[in-house]
């Protein structure tokens, strides 16, 4: 595999002490052995691929799910557990300028479908998953923040037909969101969860409809004469269709046509130890709403239903065991300036993983134009548990030969550019954020 972060980013160590990993106990899933055949083959079991392999299944296909480790062991199980609108980084304005605006509200309309795809799948196979929180919460860290409300609140009207509820500053103690905000806004569209019970939900649901998930399964190659075959250490697998759903965990060259069209960065989250009511009146926090704030390197929090604090934000592009040490110091400042009475309050969970953007900041969902019969849908910008779960369905679609069953936006069938600089694009955005460190944005 050709990564372009060090050996230590894959290995356990960026997850050690991630909460959610105590939370849920994990299946035993085998290892492929010896010649497998299969109608199509996932590579990634995480939200999309499993997502994938799922609607798929139910549609009587054989489907085989690979993964280098096992299920929700990337992204889709150490995530802030946001299902919400999101999966862009572009604005509207860059958007409707690059696609048109009739391209741009049909994604925002993809944005709402995705949240409901997720709810119905948690839904119809009982996943129990830990959803709390009405909508999303967005905190205005400054005034000039709080006073774009306003227009803010009829944008979301206009693409997503719902009404958010804006909290003045004046108000945010009697509403449990006490802290250095200058007023809020609830969208009511979306929920939280616990990202590893809905991923290994979503696992049992595919194995339940015939597919067949195979662990500690990494793919070394792939080879395609017709059908598509894959080695991994212990396995050769022949399908007709192939899927590659490995986001932020991907490779340059499995396949090649990858190369250098994501982008992996980190988001970094931390845990406390359940809190007690004394504890959270201190600070005046009480709300169980997700919640998030619009600054460059956004911080993301949220009250779970058995009062720990979940607290995450973006950024770090060097990955070591030195420098998670350093994130590590860095959240915790962040977290004590927004909430300081719990600046005595200890987080013993901390952990981080890698998301995905793309050169022009949409995600991509669609075919693989060098692979006849192989797809792929990746970069949903820090905004996955939602949008991956729709692009894994997209996928189904595809390989189906159903496109147009469910709504297939084209800024997601415009497939990603290459970013400059191959394998050492990372220094592309280190001024960015190094900027917003400095700036405190």
């Amino acid at each position: 595999m050709t990564r372009i972060f060090p050996t230590y980013t894959y290995g356990s160590g960026p997850r050690e002490h991630c909460y959610w990993s105590g939370t849920v106990p994990m299946p035993e899933y085998p290892a492929a052995t010896g010649p497998i055949t299969c109608d199509v083959a996932v590579i990634g079991a995480g939200f999309t691929g499993l997502s994938a392999a799922l609607h798929l299944a139910e549609a009587g296909r054989d489907i085989v799910v690979l993964d280098a480790q096992t299920p929700g062991w990337g992204a889709s199980g150490r995530n802030g557990g946001f299902c919400c609108l999101g999966g862009s980084a572009a604005s509207d304005t860059i958007l409707a300028k690059l696609y048109g605006e009739t391209a741009r509200r049909e994604f925002r309309s993809t944005e709402h479908r995705a949240v409901d795809l997720a709810a119905d799948l948690i839904r119809r196979h009982n996943i129990d998953c830990d959803v709390h929180s009405e909508g999303e919460t967005l905190m205005a860290h400054s005034q000039k923040a709080m006073d774009g409300f306003e227009a803010k609140a009829k944008e979301v009207e206009r693409d997503f037909g719902v009404t958010p509820v804006i909290t003045a500053r004046t108000e945010l103690a009697a509403s449990g969101m006490q802290g250095p905000f200058f007023g809020a806004m609830t969208t009511p569209i979306g929920f939280a969860l616990n990202p590893m019970k809905y991923t290994l939900g979503l696992a049992n649901a595919a194995t339940c409809a015939g597919a067949r998930i195979f662990a500690h399964s990494p793919v070394q190659r792939i080879d395609q004469q017709g059908n598509f075959t894959l080695t991994t250490p212990s396995a050769q697998i022949t399908a007709k269709r192939l899927i590659v759903a490995t986001n932020g965990y991907s490779s340059d060259d499995l396949p090649r046509w990858l190369r250098a069209r994501y982008l992996p960065t980190q988001s970094n989250v931390i845990v406390t130890r359940p809190m007690s009511e004394e504890e959270l009146n201190a600070q005046g926090w009480t709300s169980n709403q997700m919640s998030f704030d619009d600054r460059f390197l956004l911080h993301y929090f949220r009250l779970m239903p058995n009062n720990q604090m979940l607290f995450g934000m973006r950024g770090g592009l060097v990955s070591s065991a030195a420098a998670d040490a350093r994130m590590y110091r860095l959240i915790r400042r962040h977290f004590e300036a927004m909430f300081p009475a719990w600046a005595g309050v200890d987080t013993p969970y901390t952990w981080q993983g890698l998301l995905s953007i793309s050169r022009d900041l949409t995600p991509y969902a669609g075919p693989i134009p060098e692979m006849p019969g192989a797809f792929t849908a990746l970069s949903y910008h820090g905004n996955g548990v939602a949008m991956a779960s729709y692009a894994g369905a997209l996928l189904a679609d595809q390989v189906l030969g159903q496109a147009g069953t469910r709504l297939h936006p084209k800024i997601m069938q415009s497939a990603p550019k290459r970013f400059p600089l191959g394998r050492f694009r990372r220094a592309t955005i280190w001024p960015l954020y190094a900027g917003a460190v400095l700036m405190g944005k």
